[in-house]
């Protein structure tokens, strides 16, 4: 389904149509559940928490329904933005479990990053941002959607109405020109 499908169907549910808001949720579910699932996996531990934070994004998506309004962005941004509000909130309640002393010593070795590779992570990850805000906003949302949330070409291709091979020259183009930034700004060697 092209992207006018998802916002004619979002249209559709926002006018409180239970036949577009169930087809909606069929359509989306798939596309939020590799997304949380992809920004998830990315912390130890917390992938199998994929199909709960997209159920949440689901819920979160039929209550905040009566108050979307079109604004001429993509139904799909609005998902993701939801999807990735869901996903920032479970990372953020994934630092703050606090650990309770026990008798029992785990067998195997925790495996995850230490304290040093976290906040090595971290500042990646604002470099990461900061390179892609230079970025104009198509090419940024198709790098998102492509590198960051796993979509394959066809899947980008199909929210942004473009064919995946549009999407790989653009995809390209987009890498060619956060390289060009990221050497002016002496982020890379």
């Amino acid at each position: 389904m092209r992207e006018t499908g998802l916002n004619h169907l979002g249209s559709l549910a926002v006018q409180g149509d239970d036949g577009a808001m169930d087809s909606l949720l069929r359509e989306i579910r798939p596309m939020v559940v590799k997304y949380c699932h992809n920004r998830l996996a990315r912390v130890s531990g917390l992938a199998h928490y994929s199909d709960d934070v997209a159920q949440e994004v689901c819920l979160a998506l039929l209550t905040a329904l009566p108050r979307y309004q079109d604004r001429g962005r993509p139904f799909a941004a609005f998902v993701f933005g939801i999807a990735a509000h869901k996903v920032a909130d479970t990372l953020r309640g994934a630092g703050r479990v606090e650990t309770v002393p026990t008798d029992h010593v785990p067998e195997q070795p925790d495996d995850g990053p230490g304290p040093e590779e976290a906040a090595v992570r971290v500042i990646e990850a604002q470099r990461a941002r900061d390179l892609l805000d230079e970025l104009p906003e198509q090419q940024r949302r198709l790098l998102v959607m492509r590198v960051i949330t796993g979509l394959t070409a066809d899947e980008t291709g199909h929210l942004l109405g473009m064919s995946a091979g549009a999407v790989r020259v653009a995809q390209h183009r987009a890498i060619a020109r956060l390289r060009k930034v990221a050497l002016a700004n002496r982020v890379l060697p």
